[in-house]
């Protein structure tokens, strides 16, 4: 028999400035909630649309000990590191790199969106690294939109794109050094999902855009929900979409799910 999980905490996402000047949804750290182990951060920039010279990006940065994770859904960015590395993430794109013994690296809007500008979204994840791993080697996979397993409901109404871990019977194609789950659902209005979860991981998801309702809790764009361990599956059903500023523009309800095994 399915057990599903309890909603712990339905949390706001607060504003803050990055990198150069450019402003993020985060909903942690923030005061309210420091870290939802192993996760160190989530920040949503965008969605925005932006004029000729108004794009920043992150000039040079270190990372150490930790992962992170950029998914892009609208815009195109540049990265380089100080080993040499370079890569260009566009929309639908992944890059997840683990900084291990640690790096040097920016990431920045490509030479068009700062010339010209445009609309900009995207996502990043740090998922911190178990103390074995620390001090591994820095790596980068770097994922195009058309090699990320996508995947659907029998009757159409749920869509996934598995970033990590599991769903709908599709597996991801990125190695993770931590055991966890990081899904993109897009759900048609009055769809429903149970996504199966052992019942040692935490688990939370942040609502993109339109509303769902996760334990009879109404939950909208820009805020996250996590939920209590203990039991199996997490529910959420899409309730009340509306339009909103995402990649398909369509009234449906989108949300991004993680869970981690410590």
């Amino acid at each position: 028999m399915t057990q599903l999980r309890a909603v712990k905490d339905v949390i706001d996402s607060v504003q803050t400035v990055e990198g150069a000047g450019f402003v993020v949804n985060r909903p942690f750290p923030t005061q309210r909630l420091d870290h939802l182990d192993p996760f160190l951060l989530l920040d949503e920039m965008g969605p925005m649309e932006l004029g000729p010279g108004e794009a920043e990006g992150a000039p040079d940065h270190p990372h150490r000990g930790f992962e992170t994770v950029t998914y892009l859904l609208a815009g195109e960015f540049v990265h380089a590191d100080s080993q040499g590395n370079t890569g260009r993430l566009a929309p639908g794109d992944v890059q997840w790199m683990t900084a291990g013994d640690g790096v040097v690296h920016s990431e920045m809007p490509t030479e068009q969106i700062r010339r010209d500008g445009g609309r900009v979204h995207g996502f990043q994840l740090w998922v911190n690294l178990p103390r074995s791993d620390k001090r591994m080697r820095p790596r980068y996979q770097d994922v195009p939109a058309r090699a990320i397993p996508v995947a659907e409901s029998a009757d159409g109404k749920v869509r996934v794109r598995v970033i990590a871990g599991e769903a709908l019977g599709r597996s991801a194609v990125i190695d993770t050094r931590t055991p966890i789950f990081y899904l993109h659902f897009s759900l048609s209005p009055g769809a429903q999902h149970v996504q199966p979860a052992p019942s040692d991981h935490n688990v939370f998801a942040y609502v993109v855009s339109g509303a769902v309702r996760a334990s009879n809790k109404l939950v909208r764009r820009g805020r996250w929900r996590s939920s209590v361990r203990a039991t199996r599956s997490s529910s959420w059903r899409a309730s009340r979409p509306r339009c909103c500023c995402s990649a398909d523009g369509r009234s449906t309800s989108r949300w991004r799910a993680m869970a981690h095994s410590s």
